[in-house]
């Protein structure tokens, strides 16, 4: 299947016009301030770029991310802008083909940037064996993806070595593909429906339970939509089968809590942090606007306090007296099934979160 997808990525599509569903698509709206940074980016890395949306969290300046599956280098170059010359972007690639695109503009967005030297490369390899490439263990601020991890054949490596290669307190920050079940064994082998980000997708459940085993402690939902596939032959494939399109967050944090626990701490965003000074979104459940004081979980506190985030925060309470578990925690389904895939939380309107 790994001949397959870079055979598809690689020769069948010349453009994001050629895939055949939406399912290559981040949840949200492109924001505003990234727009014209975009529109910096070379013509033929835009057109051989094979999706929608941008993956780029808050607060990048000068920070070190490592773009999994970085294709024709779009976001590689946006994030490059964005960390500044003082930071650095790696992306890894095994499709020759897109490589060699992303590779010939690299003077051309240095000079675009007003950079005296490059602060991107780009690597072939697999996303599976990044222990094989010139990489140091601890070596990153960020990693992010674009609706990649669902093509890996060994997701559970992916996540083993995205955490090796972060530093403590670094997160991984992507956007991918997720089933409301395990897809069935005889679809996976499918692939055009493999190459459309279908039926690699993992089970929901599947992946935080992956998440997890690799280190990662509490995934943090931060948004997502129902994929509509608009294809009726694919969805004739499918049958029952859900999709969505969901972004995660997960810190490299070591002891947090399989739960929300509560030790009576809170939080109050200083609205410091560029282009966000009216709330800062954690995730999903954790919409904390500035100025307010937003009472969190212990795994929340840590997550703003060791962390980059940290001198944007003020914080209050400590450890010493554990009151319980914050209530609404479950396992059923965590993604929004209307059709219009809008972000809801429970933050907006009660002033504190459980995720």
């Amino acid at each position: 299947m790994r001949d397959e997808v870079q055979d598809y990525y690689g020769k069948t599509l010349s453009s994001s016009d050629d895939l055949q569903t939406n399912a290559c698509c981040t949840a949200g709206d492109m924001p505003e301030h990234l727009k014209p940074v975009l529109g910096k980016i070379h013509d033929e890395v835009m057109t051989r770029y094979y999706g929608c949306g941008l993956i780029a969290p808050d607060h990048l300046e000068g920070t070190h991310i490592l773009d999994l599956g970085s294709g024709s280098g779009r976001d590689c170059y946006v994030l490059s802008a964005l960390v500044g010359e003082q930071g650095s972007v790696t992306g890894v690639d095994m499709t020759e083909e897109q490589l060699e695109v992303a590779r010939r503009h690299v003077d051309y967005h240095r000079d675009i940037f007003g950079y005296q030297r490059p602060n991107v490369r780009f690597l072939h390899g697999y996303l599976e064996q990044l222990h094989e490439l010139e990489l140091e263990k601890e070596q990153f601020d960020i990693i992010v993806s674009n609706c990649v991890l669902n093509l890996c054949t060994d997701k559970a490596a992916v996540l083993r070595h995205a955490y090796e290669l972060l530093k403590p307190g670094g997160e991984l920050y992507f956007s991918d593909v997720y089933c409301d079940r395990r897809v069935p064994e005889a679809l996976t082998k499918d692939p055009v429906l493999y190459g459309e980000c279908l039926s690699g997708a993992l089970y929901w459940n599947d992946f935080e339970n992956l998440a997890k085993q690799a280190g990662f402690g509490d995934p943090r939902l931060v948004e997502d939509r129902p994929l509509t596939i608009d294809n009726p032959k694919l969805e004739s494939k499918v049958g029952n089968l859900r999709f969505f399109s969901a972004t995660y967050r997960l810190f490299k944090l070591d002891g947090l809590e399989p739960a929300c626990e509560d030790y009576g701490q809170a939080v109050r965003y200083k609205g410091t942090i560029s282009h966000n000074p009216d709330r800062f979104v954690l995730d999903k459940h954790h919409v904390i606007e500035t100025g307010r004081v937003f009472p969190v979980c212990g795994n929340t506190y840590r997550m703003l306090h060791d962390t980059r985030f940290q001198s944007h925060f003020e914080f209050y309470g400590d450890w010493s007296t554990h009151y319980g578990i914050f209530e609404g925690c479950g396992t059923s389904l965590p993604y929004d099934t209307g059709s219009n895939g809008s972000m809801t939380s429970s933050a907006g309107t009660s002033g504190g979160g459980c995720c």
